[in-house]
């Protein structure tokens, strides 16, 4: 059976068909490709090609939050995105800000994004809540235990599924409250993020539970660890084939936005799974 499509388009992007968001990590000590497009040009050049080969959104961020990350200033944040955004968004791309700080969100709503992917859920930032309230644009909420520097040191749940979808749950409403609209929002329970590799399992295992909550929802699995614990394999930029596994096994169970830094290979293995479903 097909997932249910509990919204019609994001951002005024369709989701009758799940879809790819393409990284654009605009730094130099992201877990996976930190530095492959920390200059300028380079995240341009990212940001356009991902597009070619078929993301519909652009997620442009400037301070890693892998495991043990430190965090930068604000105003470097601002410097490492803004132009990158500017530019990508001045070509018609869909363009999201991936940050926690309200300063930095504001400065790239300023020059186009139209998307605020807060790791946070717009907890961090005092301001946050109120940046993305007095905008048009959307917002994707995701799930994170601790801070990036200690996350992944002892995280603990009751029943990581439902934890999760509770705080999600919450999180909805808090900014239904404040003014910004459901039709806006979309989740991500953030695998990786201050959770275990049995947590990471049951939360995937169980991802149709989120559907409840009746909005997009949105998975980041590309490249990480926990991937590693499974296969083996070290090397960050060798997991596609795990990537794409967890990728499709997330849309089976009703993911909209699938969140990845291969998005050529994300899009073929889509498209073969599309294929096979209309003919089943």
């Amino acid at each position: 059976m097909a997932p249910r499509n509990n919204a019609p388009s994001f951002a005024g992007i369709s989701l009758e068909r799940p879809i790819i968001m393409g990284v654009v990590n605009a730094t130099p000590d992201s877990f996976s490709d930190g530095g492959d497009a920390f200059n300028f040009e380079d995240a341009v050049a990212r940001g356009r090609m991902l597009a070619e080969q078929g993301a519909l959104i652009i997620d442009v961020g400037g301070e890693s939050t892998r495991p043990g990350a430190d965090p930068v200033s604000i105003a470097e944040e601002i410097a490492r995105t803004r132009p990158v955004v500017e530019r990508l968004a001045g070509e018609g791309l869909s363009v999201s800000i991936d940050t926690r700080n309200a300063d930095v969100m504001q400065a790239a709503l300023d020059v186009g994004a139209t998307i605020i992917n807060d790791v946070t859920a717009l907890t961090y930032d005092a301001r946050a809540l109120e940046v993305a309230a007095a905008c048009s644009a959307s917002v994707v909420l995701m799930h994170m235990q601790g801070q990036p520097g200690t996350m992944q040191e002892n995280p603990v749940y009751e029943n990581a599924a439902q934890d999760v979808l509770a705080y999600l749950k919450d999180r909805i409403a808090a900014c239904e409250s404040a003014g910004i609209k459901k039709d806006r929002i979309a989740v991500d329970p953030g695998i990786g993020f201050g959770k275990t590799v049995a947590h990471n399992l049951e939360i995937l295992g169980q991802l149709d539970l989120y559907q409840g909550l009746d909005v997009p929802l949105l998975i980041g699995v590309s490249r990480k660890r926990f991937i590693e614990a499974i296969s083996g394999e070290t090397d960050p930029k060798r997991r596609l084939p795990g990537s794409i596994a967890a990728a499709l096994a997330a849309v089976e169970k009703g993911a909209r936005i699938i969140r990845v830094h291969d998005v050529a290979e994300t899009a073929q293995a889509l498209a073969v799974w599309e294929a096979i479903k209309k003919g089943g």
